[in-house]
């Protein structure tokens, strides 16, 4: 549906009425005036960076006495928000992160939102903060982007990363669960998260001191805490010469996740094994959609318990060949080196992106721009909404 633009006032008012199932949602479009914003494609000659960038509107919807309520598109900005409010103070916070890609059609294609609009849900019950219906989420998602359209970046590797996120605003210092949420969703025109080509391994600190989660916590929700208690152990890999951390369960026995990564390791025989989800690790839509595509790829994915003592035999005894994490960020992240904590190194293979690696970050690189064929049906069109 089509909603005509009115081109006289500071800011753009319009009413777009959004059917989700047999409800239509009414979203309020007050966009700055077209002399305050975008006009042109945009074409860094550089690269962006990823996440540094913001478009000139957001997405905002309020949740008072059991309802979502006012769903509206507003200019990017500061959010008005008490002293009080509980996610400030008790950390009811939960956030997404997807992305969208432009093809050679020149339309632009959100990849397994949908997934993501589920495990912000999830996220949601963990942390016992009221749900977004998934088509609702959907929509405003799409409602956003088709509004920021000449915000994608013409360049190689781009895509606007989409950043859905909830928090909890009632102004009570009481320790319980909010009674009022805003559900905001942004964006960020991004570059390639390896500008020069996914060539290079990282290192991982292998921590028995930090652990990012143990069994009965929210470690499977995307909540905003469990990022912030990370940080620590990240400063500490970084200064033992690690990009991130490789955590292990509570009993330091199991491998669980790499930083803010699911972790992966590929056999001689070509298998790739991703630790089994308990509730402790995160559900990577990465390593999701990974394991759904080893017919493409030609080998066995798999998940398993990985032990740590036997993950390091077989390293050192060249069994395991490649390792590395799965994210939305980086796709992909090969790892070269695990260090210790006692500063020792362990090589994974020759040290550097190995091929089963290399082939796998192509095609689902390839599958998300549109140059392979979505046999999966993980691309979604953002439909053209606005005149």
């Amino acid at each position: 549906m089509f909603c005509p633009f009115l081109h006289w006032a500071p800011l753009i008012l319009t009413l777009c009425n959004i059917h989700i199932g047999q409800v239509a949602v009414e979203i309020k479009y007050q966009l700055k005036s077209l002399s305050q914003r975008r006009s042109e494609p945009f074409t860094p000659e550089d690269n962006i960076g990823f996440g540094r960038i913001r478009t000139d509107h957001m997405f905002l919807m309020d949740y008072d006495n059991g309802q979502w309520l006012n769903p509206r598109i507003i200019p990017y900005g500061p959010l008005p928000i008490s002293p009080g409010a509980m996610a400030l103070h008790y950390g009811q916070a939960i956030f997404e992160g997807a992305k969208a890609f432009l093809h050679s059609d020149e339309e632009i294609y959100t990849f397994r939102l949908d997934k993501n609009t589920e495990r912000l849900n999830e996220s949601a019950k963990i942390m016992c903060m009221p749900e977004v219906p998934k088509e609702m989420q959907m929509q405003a998602i799409e409602a956003l982007i088709d509004v920021e359209r000449l915000w994608f970046p013409r360049q190689t590797g781009a895509c606007l990363y989409i950043r859905p996120f909830l928090f909890a605003t009632e102004d009570n210092i009481s320790v319980r669960s909010s009674q009022n949420y805003t559900f905001c969703v942004m964006l960020s025109p991004s570059g390639a998260y390896y500008p020069e080509g996914n060539n290079n391994a990282i290192s991982l600190l292998i921590s028995k001191t930090y652990h990012r989660a143990v069994s009965g916590g929210t470690g499977s929700a995307k909540a905003a805490g469990n990022y912030a208690a990370s940080l620590r152990a990240g400063i500490a890999a970084k200064e033992k010469g690690a990009a991130q951390v490789l955590y292990l369960d509570s009993t330091n026995q199991r491998i669980e996740e790499a930083g803010a990564m699911n972790h992966f390791h590929v056999l001689k025989d070509g298998s790739i094994i991703i630790p089994e989800f308990t509730d402790t690790i995160l559900k990577s839509i990465t390593s999701q959609s990974v394991l759904a595509l080893g017919e493409l790829l030609g080998c066995n994915i798999r998940q398993e318990t990985v032990y740590l003592d036997k993950f390091i035999a077989d390293i050192e005894s060249g069994d395991i060949v490649e390792a590395g994490g799965f994210g939305t960020a980086a796709v992909v992240s090969a790892v070269g080196h695990y260090i210790f904590e006692d500063g020792t190194k362990l090589k994974v293979g020759n040290g550097e992106v190995g091929p089963t690696t290399h082939k796998l970050y192509a095609l689902y690189s390839a599958i998300q721009t549109g140059q392979h064929p979505d046999e999966l049906a993980w691309l979604k069109q953002v439909p053209h909404r606005l005149a």
